[in-house]
């Protein structure tokens, strides 16, 4: 059967279809994430030229949290001119993402996709002090969406005051000489990070400006360099669902990540952004409803990077 054309796809459809999926649990780190509505469901895809399609839901908005991840690795890297390579690891784990773990040679966080590599991306952006590297975030944010993001203070005050083992990573990234700036503040910048509102339609935005080689196909702006989004979307596919990612890769066969906020972002490379958002979530700590709208959408689009000629 030949693959569904993304212009035409059913989305609200495919909505309603997982609707009565209502597995999973939402994550309690926080208030505002315990607070969240389980019936959330909201689905978006970007497509390379600009175009925008979503079902109902994709306007709500929502803290990003571990969606922005890959970002901070792409701001990072185009600060360091590349140097952020050197200070941090590219291999999976298979341990969860807040795991107290380090490269054992080399005191570097084992990839950028978990907490620690997350924690040390956000301190190498430009910036003299948290606020600078901050509003450098935040910038760099916007432009991937293709509008002006804000923080919510409140979730950031949370995230900071309540995370920690993302202290404990980033002392003891101090103490191995990888971490440069001060522990609090390093925490403190990603807390904020985590905090920066988005939706399903801005989500898929940013994953399709990653799949587009850093092009933004909704504004024409160049965000990154094309070497900069492919080493993001390749870590994406290795690393992005935490210790679920080879059964993610198997399965969905496009690059994600994903999110405690229950947000997943796909970027399919040189074809189209996507984004779900619901969230329950599974014991990786993956939006249920979401993996299963990430399959449909790869089976149904023809999506899976690995994929095949039906009857090859």
């Amino acid at each position: 059967m030949s693959p569904a054309d993304p212009r035409a796809y059913d989305l609200e459809a495919l909505r309603e279809r997982v609707l009565p999926e209502t597995g999973g649990a939402v994550d309690e780190s926080i208030p505002q994430l315990a607070d969240a509505d389980p019936d959330l469901c909201g689905i978006a895809v970007v497509l390379d030229d600009g175009t925008v399609r979503a079902s109902a839901q994709a306007d709500v908005a929502f803290g990003v949290q571990s969606a922005v991840k890959p970002f901070l690795f792409a701001l990072a890297l185009l600060d360091t001119d590349g140097e952020a390579l050197d200070r941090i690891g590219i291999e999976p784990t298979g341990e969860a993402f807040d795991a107290i773990k380090l490269e054992s040679h080399t005191g570097r966080p084992p990839n950028p996709m978990v907490n620690a590599g997350a924690l040390l991306t956000a301190a190498l952006v430009d910036g003299d002090d948290p606020d600078a590297r901050t509003e450098r975030i935040v910038r760099g944010l916007s432009a991937f969406a293709g509008r002006d993001l804000e923080i919510d203070d409140e979730v950031a005050r949370s995230e900071h005051l309540l995370g920690d083992r993302n202290h404990a990573l980033a002392h003891l990234m101090r103490a191995e000489g990888t971490l440069e700036v001060g522990a609090d503040d390093a925490v403190a910048v990603y807390a904020r990070a985590c905090a920066v509102l988005v939706d399903a339609q801005t989500l898929a935005v940013m994953g399709a400006t990653l799949a587009l080689g850093g092009v933004n196909p909704v504004t024409g702006e160049r965000v990154v360099p094309t070497r900069v989004a492919r080493d993001v979307v390749s870590v994406m596919a290795t690393c992005g669902v935490y210790d679920g990612s080879g059964r993610w890769m198997r399965a969905v066969g496009v690059p994600a990540k994903s999110s405690v906020s229950g947000a997943i972002v796909l970027s399919v490379p040189g074809l189209l952004g996507a984004a779900v958002v619901s969230p329950p979530l599974d014991e990786q700590g993956t939006s249920v409803r979401g993996r299963v709208v990430s399959e449909r959408l790869s089976a149904d689009l023809g999506l899976h990077v690995f994929g095949f000629p039906a009857g090859g």
